[in-house]
């Protein structure tokens, strides 16, 4: 609806700035001035006095009324402590008027304490708390705006629109449950729920920009899909087919895929490519081991038509080449998988069509639009992008990637190619024996072995053992044993050594993302209370990757943690993330601008799902409204 200027200007002093923001600004209690039917002790509300007698209290500032109640026939005796001169104007003898309060019978009579007197009765007076406007205002502003006919022009569902209305202009029947609860009714509670979260997710959309693609991609990738060794699974099909109708779209694509540990998202990146075919694709890795494992999986399997390029190097080194590098695309590659050194070599994004990023929760908002705007089109008044598809397997909840899914579109893989086989267990100092010989059970059956560490250094904060530290016991009872701490120089060879030929690997948590170990079946990781849920089951997600019998042991001083015994009955990442949700409130995993998460004030993230689907699948209903930019 059209707010007129005045009554704007009176929302933004009470800090909203619609009109769904002003829905949530409920009131704070209510005062009913119907005319009591009967009078029933210690009953609570209004009845009409007329004024006898008056007389204050020498020396206690109290005002004692004698009055007549005319409709009950019978005295009623006010009390007002604290009174000031006014009291007395209003309680004139031989007045009538209205006072509400409660009513209470004691020795034979009728009386009220601290009575309220009311200039009208017949309506219910909802309160509100505020320091910028008085109490009053808000209510007659909110009687004004907050309209079942108004919030249905809003967008909401008429029900919903007739339950915050009632909020706002109560009626009998809602004054019934309210007094009985002391609280909102529960209908009314999840329409406040409903419309926070409608009106948080209206707002995303709203900040959403569809461009123009740069090209629409129809190239059928089911003869790619059907040369695999291999069967996809379900989800990863569904997804496929989901991007094939994203790239066939005249609007740029923008659609995160979330997939937990092993669950196949190479292919659903190849097959994003051969959609693009022949214009061309763009990927950019996390780091160099990464890269090179995308690039050699593209060569494996993507059909000899399709020439790929790997690109790495520090940034450092790439800047001194970008002068010699007329851009990347000007040779005839269709597929540039690459680092951050993307970022300082020149693109040649003419027939780029698409661009990728993986593990993106790695990267910085500004490094993904920064590649994302190098490869747009500007050369007409329609700015042109190429479709962005961006790939994680960090679990982000799935309540919060609906949530932002009004801002990108969101697709989860939840099949796994393999059937995850991972016994978790807690370890203690005492049971360090055991884990040695299970350690050189597993080394002698040819399967390897990490072991995550804290720090680098050692700390006289933290009551574990180093890296550093540490490094000496491995390398005395055990062969093969591998050091990195991830900022060395050369830990992308170490890594590499040790997939090849190695037994033991003492890390920090670098091996979180993205390395495929195929021969690794246990994993260590000591202080696990130190780390994320999501992290912790980042690396334990190392281990059976093929379907391989895994373990992982979570060494630590603590003597209980529900937080860890709860992670080890859970593999699924999905799980997992509800857990992080339930420890931690979650931010915006999605672009990383809010660590500490969404502050809803009725909308429980944790609890509400139920409530966010329903809303969700109302807005899906509604007719889209594009904004071009």
């Amino acid at each position: 609806m059209k707010i007129s200027d005045s009554d704007y200007i009176k929302l933004q002093k009470l800090g909203c700035q619609n009109l769904l923001a002003f829905a949530l600004h409920i009131p704070k209690s209510y005062t009913d001035t119907t005319l009591l039917d009967t009078l029933e002790p210690s009953s609570q509300g209004a009845v009409a006095i007329e004024v006898e007698r008056a007389e204050w209290i020498l020396g206690k500032n109290i005002l004692k009324v004698q009055a007549h109640m005319p409709q009950f026939h019978q005295p009623l005796e006010l009390v007002i402590f604290n009174a000031k001169s006014f009291h007395k104007a209003i309680y004139v003898v031989g007045k009538s008027l209205y006072v509400w309060g409660k009513i209470e019978y004691k020795f034979g009579k009728y009386s009220m304490n601290q009575p309220k007197p009311l200039s009208t009765q017949g309506e219910i007076i909802a309160h509100f708390k505020s320091t910028a406007m008085r109490s009053i205002h808000i209510f007659a502003l909110a009687k004004k705006l907050l309209t079942r006919s108004n919030l249905i022009e809003e967008g909401l569902p008429c029900e919903i629109a007739q339950l915050i209305a009632e909020i706002f202009c109560p009626t009998k029947a809602f004054m019934e449950v309210y007094q009985q609860a002391n609280a909102l009714p529960a209908t009314h509670l999840n329409a406040l729920k409903w419309t926070e979260i409608y009106a948080h997710l209206k707002y995303l959309a709203q900040k959403r920009r569809y461009f123009t693609s740069k090209y629409i991609c129809t190239n059928d990738y089911r003869p790619f899909v059907d040369s695999l060794p291999f069967m996809l699974t379900s989800a990863q099909s569904e997804t496929i087919q989901t991007i094939a109708n994203d790239l066939k779209s005249p609007t740029a694509a923008k659609r995160l895929v979330m997939g937990d540990v092993g669950c196949g998202k190479t292919i659903v990146i190849l097959s994003a490519v051969v959609m693009a075919y022949p214009h061309k694709s763009l990927l950019m890795a996390p780091t160099t081991i990464l890269a090179q494992q995308l690039y050699a999986e593209a060569k494996k399997f993507l059909p000899d038509y399709i020439t790929c390029k790997l690109i790495t190097g520090s940034a450092e080194s790439t800047r001194s080449k970008k002068s010699k590098d007329k851009g990347l695309f000007q040779q005839e590659e269709h597929f540039i998988i690459g680092t951050q050194a993307l970022l300082y070599r020149e693109l040649d994004g003419e027939n780029l069509a698409l661009v990728m990023t993986d593990e993106q929760h790695r990267f910085g908002t500004r490094q993904r639009h920064y590649l994302e705007k190098l490869t747009e089109d500007k050369t007409t008044q329609d700015t042109k992008k190429p479709h962005v598809l961006q790939f994680s397997a960090t679990p982000i909840p799935r309540t919060m990637a609906m949530l932002n899914a009004s801002l990108i579109d969101f697709s989860s893989i939840k099949d796994l190619p393999f059937k995850k086989d991972i016994t978790t267990t807690i370890i203690h100092k005492e049971n360090f024996p055991q884990l040695i010989s299970h350690i050189r059970d597993e080394i002698a059956h040819n399967k390897q072995v990490v072991i995550v560490y804290p720090l680098v250094e050692e700390s006289q904060h933290l009551e574990y053992l180093s890296l550093k530290e540490g490094g000496g016991f491995w390398q005395k009872h055990f062969d093969r044993v591998y050091i990195t701490s991830g900022k060395d120089k050369d830990k992308e060879k170490i890594l590499e050594e040790f997939r090849e030929k190695g037994n033991i690997l003492l890390a920090t948590t670098l091996i979180e993302v993205g390395i495929s170990l195929p021969k690794l079946s246990t994993i260590v990781i000591v202080a696990p209370e130190r780390l994320g849920l999501a992290t912790l089951h980042q690396l334990r997600g190392r281990v059976s990757r093929n379907g391989l019998k895994g373990y992982c042991f979570l060494y630590t001083h603590q003597e209980d943690s529900e937080r860890l015994r709860e992670f080890c009955e859970h593999l699924s990442g999905f799980d997992i993330a509800e857990l992080d949700l339930k420890y931690r409130s979650s931010g915006d995993l999605l672009y990383g601008d809010r660590q500490s998460g969404v502050a809803f004030e009725f909308f429980d993230i944790t609890t509400d799902t139920s409530i966010l689907l329903e809303v969700k699948n109302y807005l899906s209903s509604q007719p889209s409204q594009h904004t071009n930019t």
